[in-house]
């Protein structure tokens, strides 16, 4: 595989509450219901309400899914203004959990041949950033 995505579902403190791996042909609308999807995750995302997503998560058949999946609302923070910077609130929750993702040196590149294994490494690394919060 020559590409990966990582999508993650997290809350309003930027804590994992889904974590998803696919190649990098598959698009960002259909890992994020791909990972909503998962089993494992049907628990964790039973009580959500609401989904705060970028513009790329945008769309009616999106919208319709994640209702039918979790039973949750979907809201688009999109920017209003084009080539200017400009923080958009709570948008950057899930940029910083990317970022504390990429502290972690294995995850600065794809070193996997199996995507089983980048999940399992980007759950170690969560585990590691949840444990130091203690």
């Amino acid at each position: 595989m020559s590409g990966i995505k990582r999508h993650i579902a997290v809350d309003t403190q930027g804590l994992p509450h889904a974590i998803g791996i696919t190649t990098a042909n598959v698009t960002d609308r259909e890992g994020a219901l791909v990972t909503l999807f998962d089993q494992k995750h049907q628990d964790n995302l039973k009580d959500v309400k609401n989904v705060l997503t970028d513009g790329g998560y945008s769309g009616e058949k999106f919208a319709i899914a994640v209702k039918q999946l979790i039973d949750a609302n979907v809201e688009v923070a999109k920017r209003n203004e084009l080539h200017k910077f400009k923080v958009i609130p709570k948008r950057w929750v899930v940029e910083r959990s990317f970022a504390w993702l990429e502290k972690c040196r294995r995850l600065w590149k794809n070193c996997e041949r199996k995507i089983n294994n980048s999940l399992q490494f980007v759950v170690l690394a969560f585990i590691v950033i949840m444990v130091k919060r203690l």
